[in-house]
């Protein structure tokens, strides 16, 4: 059973514990459409629960969005296991970055945890615990193996998929990212050689205003938002 960072927990009774995954899952459902400003009433009502049964389980909105960032952390550690399992190092590298850009292009809430997670010591050390290590053998092993430019440090890697997070977030289009990350790839090289294709997809100019707008009329709203 996973728990919040930082909390030691006694079990739950089976039906108790059946309600938390149930809450758990539906936060997960809630906050990919709406991000995290969605409520517990609203994640109460999509688990088909009482907002009793939400509160029993969690006393707040941010011990849940905690619980939950331990399961999306877990997410994220497994796929950088899998690339680390791939004996072409670079292949696994690749491979665990798009499989890790693709889950927060589509999961906008993931997106939001994550990106906030600075704003938790607990949840730095989850990230520190968790993934780091495994970021930085993936690295380490394409380094050795000639594929990855030698001044790479593990931080660079989930720099590279905030950027690309941003993508998404600014546009709306959960496909674009791809073409930016292929481009970013190809920085990564230690050999340059021939650039793969792009992917087909592009931004229009219009749509690139838009995004510059509403990132300029965000960035206002947060410059004004109380600290």
């Amino acid at each position: 059973m996973a728990s919040s960072p930082g909390t030691n927990r006694p079990p739950l009774r089976r039906d108790a514990e059946a309600n938390r995954r149930r809450i758990l899952v539906a936060a997960r459902e809630v906050f990919r459409e709406r991000g995290v400003e969605a409520s517990l009433s609203d994640i109460a009502a999509h688990a088909g629960l009482g907002l009793g049964t939400v509160y029993r389980r969690f006393s707040s909105k941010a011990e849940l969005v905690d619980a939950l960032f331990d399961d999306m952390v877990g997410t994220l550690a497994d796929v950088a296991e899998e690339g680390l399992a791939d004996p072409d190092a670079w292949r696994g590298l690749v491979t665990s970055l798009e499989k890790a850009c693709e889950i927060q292009a589509f999961d906008r809430g993931l997106r939001e945890v994550m990106m906030g997670a600075g704003d938790s010591p607990q949840r730095q050390a989850l990230v520190l615990a968790r993934i780091t290590p495994v970021m930085h053998a993936l690295i380490t092993r394409a380094q050795e193996q000639g594929a990855l430019r030698a001044d790479i440090s593990p931080v660079d890697i989930p720099m590279i998929q905030l950027m690309v997070a941003a993508v998404t977030d600014r546009t709306g289009q959960p496909d674009l990212w791809r073409r930016y990350l292929r481009l970013l790839l190809d920085g990564l090289r230690a050999q340059p050689g021939a650039s793969a294709p792009l992917p087909d997809i592009a931004i229009g100019d219009s749509e690139f205003m838009n995004a510059m707008d509403e990132s300029s009329a965000r960035e206002v709203l947060e410059r004004r938002a109380p600290h």
